[in-house]
């Protein structure tokens, strides 16, 4: 029994396995880049159905295509955006630098499903004077870039960051009156409230929030239209217009023909800025796990503050042992998404002319990095942040034996005296209050008000 059967294009005869929907083209390229087995993600072959039967739509409504033959295109590649056909996109992210393979793929899938809607009896769908007519894989795989990265934005990333945001909100609420010991430098510093510092992660997020949203508008701005080199050849008139209008019907979501589709073809400038918004995020959710595994350290030889949910064991070797593994986890996320930047950034600048020519790489990364930062966050709120337990006894000690409440001092008599208090009690192991009444002459009553840590969270200056 033949496992393939024969297909040609431009450069001859090729075999293909018999049960694909791809053709020729495909074939090539499965055989040319076994490189990563590394697949674009579901998202991107998810915008480029909803492209390709856009598309069909409106040269349907042009008169450029038969109806019937518009009608199967187009729930071909419905199918396709809803995943019905993923096992028939074999192609590997390191291929051509335009991705005209997976442009190809889509069209062969299309075309051939389409044909087979049709019935047998039909002349077969072309790949490309039917399914990409209007199109050039230099238009189309930028668009579909930025259709993916914004629905993937959209759908994952803003409703994860929101929940996170909101899982701080309420537990910087919980904690809004537990005094703590501050840190700067890793050293011992003037108290503050457990709610105040995590409000500073609840900031954080929601600054990234804003910096990612802030990118949208550019980013729904689509090359759709520009075919080869930006001249809009071999495409009517107005169809970037209406493919991103017809988009946005069907998303609910702003996309629009872009200003210069020259810019929109020859460089990914939007998917650098969003890359670099999803950077800046990174480096935020990187300090945030890295307090939470530092306050959760120990239990006995660490600072021991929380106690974060344990999740799983932590040591092969080490019974009782447990991990603060979903800060690990995110922080290992940030650092992927740094490296994505990285590559991204590298990639953009490989826009020679009219054509960037590293677009799938730009593809890839870019997607990788907005859906582990969704994934992380949602997780990293659900399963440490909501759950984590504060060891009071173990704060407030802290906070009693910190030398450096008597910064509170010096405004009353002065730094250096101030500086000669905190020395000998920690010398001594002494009660910073007991050194200071022995060293200042100022009463206990005096002392309770000025070095209570909980007014010092407040601000101000302590008169004379």
């Amino acid at each position: 029994m033949n496992d393939y059967r024969i297909e040609k294009d431009s450069l001859g005869e090729i075999q293909v396995p018999v049960d694909a929907l791809y053709s020729a083209q495909t074939q090539r390229a499965v055989l040319n880049f076994p490189v990563s087995n590394i697949r674009f993600p579901r998202v991107f072959i998810r915008s480029l159905g909803l492209i390709k039967a856009v598309a069909a739509e409106v040269n349907a409504g042009l008169g450029l295509l038969d109806a019937k033959i518009a009608e199967a295109v187009r729930l071909a590649a419905l199918e396709v955006a809803d995943g019905k056909w993923d096992d028939h996109f074999p192609l590997d992210i390191f291929q051509t630098g335009s991705a005209t393979s997976t442009n190809m793929n889509a069209n062969e899938v299309i075309a051939n499903r389409a044909t087979q809607l049709l019935g047998p009896s039909a002349k077969p769908v072309h790949a490309n004077n039917d399914v990409n007519m209007g199109q050039s894989s230099n238009d189309v795989i930028p668009a579909a870039i930025h259709v993916s990265a914004y629905i993937q934005t959209h759908e994952v990333l803003i409703p994860s960051l929101k929940h996170l945001h909101a899982t701080l909100k309420i537990r910087e609420g919980e904690f809004s009156a537990l005094v703590k010991t501050g840190r700067t430098h890793l050293m011992d510093a003037m108290p503050i409230m457990l709610g105040q510092e995590i409000s500073g992660w609840a900031y954080q997020v929601a600054q990234s929030v804003e910096r990612i949203q802030s990118t949208l508008p550019r980013l729904a701005k689509l090359a759709l239209g520009g075919t080869a080199v930006g001249t809009g050849v071999n495409a009517p008139k107005d169809f970037g217009r209406l493919v991103a209008d017809r988009l946005a019907d069907r998303t609910k979501l702003p996309f629009v023909e872009t200003d210069n589709h020259f810019a929109a073809q020859a460089a990914m400038d939007t998917a650098v800025e969003l890359s670099g918004q999803l950077k800046a995020s990174a480096s935020s959710f990187m300090k945030m796990a890295n307090d939470l595994r530092w306050m959760n350290s120990g239990p006995i030889a660490g600072l021991g503050e929380i106690s974060l949910p344990s999740l799983q064991p932590g040591s092969s070797i080490m019974p009782g042992k447990v991990n603060p593994v979903m800060c690990e986890m995110m922080m290992m996320v940030c650092a992927q998404t740094s490296g994505n930047d990285a590559a991204i950034t590298i990639a953009n600048q490989q826009g020679n002319f009219e054509l960037n020519v590293m677009l799938p790489l730009i593809a890839h990364n870019l997607l990788q990095s907005i859906t582990l930062l969704g994934n992380a966050s949602h997780l990293l709120a659900d399963k440490a942040i909501a759950g984590f337990t504060v060891n009071l006894e173990r704060i407030t000690a802290l906070v009693d034996k910190n030398p450096i409440l008597v910064t509170a001092l010096n405004p009353v008599i002065g730094y250096d005296k101030a500086a000669q208090i905190a020395k000998k009690a920690y010398a001594e192991g002494r009660s910073l209050k007991d050194v200071a009444a022995e060293m200042t002459g100022l009463s206990k009553e005096e002392l309770d008000r000025i070095l209570d840590p909980k007014k010092m969270t407040e601000g101000g200056i302590e008169e004379k």
